[in-house]
């Protein structure tokens, strides 16, 4: 017996099919964006706690809003393809976009009142990017992202005294970070400072053995301590003129060193740090060899987002890539908004 023909659908209720669908796509947008729950963490909100009280510079960074940019390369020595098959790790030189900064949202602060300075890089590789930023602590001041946003929403309270006290009391692991920033030595240049990733990843080999790891990039520069009292008789960009000093008599190099963790090891906390004992693979220097005034320097338009890997290496449990990534793109989608506010003739020596 023939099939009786089916019956076609209501135009009504196919107009409520396609509503319905529509209405569950947006309703996953704005809880994704944070919309239907307001104490729930978003990007925006961590963009928004770093701006200072009397509002963001506008078309500038949202955090390590002071840097200066730098060119250079790579030069792997080929040991890093154990660990990774990312191009940059196999024998060779690749060049590398970079930027030197201070870990505070004000463009014009004087250097010596900044405790944390930071390294950022962009190496390319046979089409391929890998992107990273770095700062100079060897672990980072909270555990997770919601507690960063914490730290932040403490730091703004200057008129309650207790903040920052019973910040402190719900995350212990920050009391290393504030007696690394009180009591470690400072030094005078970028060039002598060891800048850390922190934050885990994975790398694959060409084996497909995967292996959870961190790196630093460690001065060929010898690090000379300088009193916080010295550095504040200096000139207020002290730093970018000693960077500009420094790569105009010479190149600048850093040695990149990966640290492999042993089984065990906090992979999805920053503010812990691992062993000294753990494997360790020299795999190549970076070389500076050009720096550049930001404000019309090839770093300037650059998202260093860690989250721009090539194959080979990917992120891990650790929750802060992730985070940043989100974060770094509302701020870059803010300042390139806010173009005509930067000022593109912006004088190196203009800090106040």
């Amino acid at each position: 017996m023939a099939d009786r023909p089916r019956p076609h659908a209501s135009p009504a209720l196919s107009f409520v099919l396609i509503a319905l669908v529509v209405g569950i796509v947006a309703i996953a947008f704005v809880y994704t964006a944070g919309w239907l729950s307001p104490h729930r963490l978003t990007p925006a909100k961590i963009v928004n706690a770093l701006a200072p009280p009397g509002g963001p510079a506008l078309g500038f960074r949202r955090n390590h809003a002071q840097g200066i940019c730098f060119t250079g390369t790579f030069e792997s020595n080929g040991s890093g393809a154990a660990l990774s098959k990312a191009p940059m790790f196999a024998a060779g030189s690749y060049p590398v976009t970079g930027r030197f900064n201070l870990a505070t949202p004000d463009p014009k602060a004087n250097d010596a009142t900044v405790r944390v300075r930071g390294l950022s890089l962009r190496v390319i590789a046979h089409g391929t990017e890998w992107r990273s930023a770095m700062i100079d602590a060897p672990f980072f001041p909270v555990a997770t992202p919601q507690a960063f946003y914490g730290l932040l929403e403490a730091s703004a309270h200057k008129s309650d005294p207790d903040a920052m006290k019973n910040f402190v009391i719900a995350h212990p692991e920050f009391a290393k970070f504030g007696a690394w920033a009180t009591t470690a030595p400072w030094t005078g240049s970028y060039a002598e400072e060891q800048y850390n990733s922190l934050n885990s990843f994975v790398f694959t080999n060409a084996q497909g053995q995967n292996q959870v790891v961190r790196w630093s990039f460690v001065p060929a520069a010898k690090p000379q301590s300088v009193s916080v009292d010295e550095l504040k008789q200096r000139p207020a960009d002290f730093l970018d003129t000693d960077i500009t000093q420094r790569v105009q008599n010479g190149p600048q190099r850093w040695t990149m060193f990966v640290t492999v963790a042993n089984p065990g090891d906090p992979t999805a906390d920053p503010s812990k740090a691992w062993p000294d004992d753990r494997r360790k693979v020299e795999t190549g220097t970076l070389v500076v060899s050009k720096i550049e005034p930001e404000s019309d320097g090839t770093c300037r338009d650059l998202n260093f987002d860690p989250t721009v890997l090539p194959a080979g290496m990917h992120v891990s449990d650790d929750p802060f890539p992730a985070a940043r990534s989100a974060a770094y793109s509302v701020s870059f989608n803010r300042r390139t908004a806010e173009d005509k506010y930067y000022p593109h003739t912006f004088a190196e020596g203009a800090k106040q």
